[in-house]
């Protein structure tokens, strides 16, 4: 039997274990008409392991960076749910990894600002490609309107990006939505959350 690390073990993430809750709530409608999810970014795995279990009609992939595998693996192997599967490695910047399934969406936290802007790019495009046609995109985090932050907790997280790697940063909602638009997607729902947070719905028309 292999060696499973406990929970307490992980990396864990208090922002994650916040925010499941309200984004499921979201999810459960949006994504009701939906069966193959894929999560870019699934980092400490605390948001896919919930979800899976919440939204038991989706077949849920979670994907990062090859750096967050072995926790993601080792965090999935405490919640053995069927619509879950096993993580995969991914960056946006290059090629996207064949799935066996066709996608009909793709949902994403807390990733977008920590990305560079080019990567960015790089992620709409890929979802685009690797999307059904009217699938659906689901983004939540951060973002500035009208090139304003929305609170000063913000602004000082801004700040604080900017200090761990200047490419990172806030990003304005009509550059992505502008960045979307260019793909075919279509800004459907823009809700606020706790924390000065957002989630954006977009499908690909």
């Amino acid at each position: 039997m292999p060696h499973i690390i406990p929970l307490a073990q992980l990396p864990f993430s208090q922002a994650c274990e916040n925010n499941k809750s309200v984004i499921v709530d979201n999810l459960f409608h949006w994504f009701a008409n939906s069966s193959h999810v894929l999560e870019i970014g699934s980092g400490t795995g605390q948001h896919c392991t919930y979800f899976a279990k919440h939204l038991s009609h989706l077949h849920w992939q979670p994907s990062d960076q090859a750096s967050y595998i072995p926790t993601l693996h080792a965090r999935i192997a405490h919640f053995p749910l069927a619509n879950l599967a096993p993580p995969i490695e991914q960056d946006v910047s290059t090629c996207w990894p064949q799935l066996p399934t066709t996608l009909d969406a793709i949902f994403t936290a807390n990733t977008l600002h920590i990305m560079s802007k080019e990567n960015v790019v790089a992620l709409f495009s890929g979802c685009a490609k690797h999307l059904a046609s009217k699938g659906c995109l689901v983004i939540y985090g951060p973002f500035n309107y009208s090139g304003n932050y929305t609170s000063d907790s913000n602004r000082q997280f801004d700040v604080w990006l900017k200090q761990q790697n200047p490419v990172s940063g806030i990003r304005d909602i009509e550059w992505i939505t502008s960045l979307a638009h260019q793909q075919s997607f279509e800004l459907k729902e823009d809700i606020a959350m706790p924390a000065n947070n957002r989630m954006l719905l977009f499908t690909l028309v």
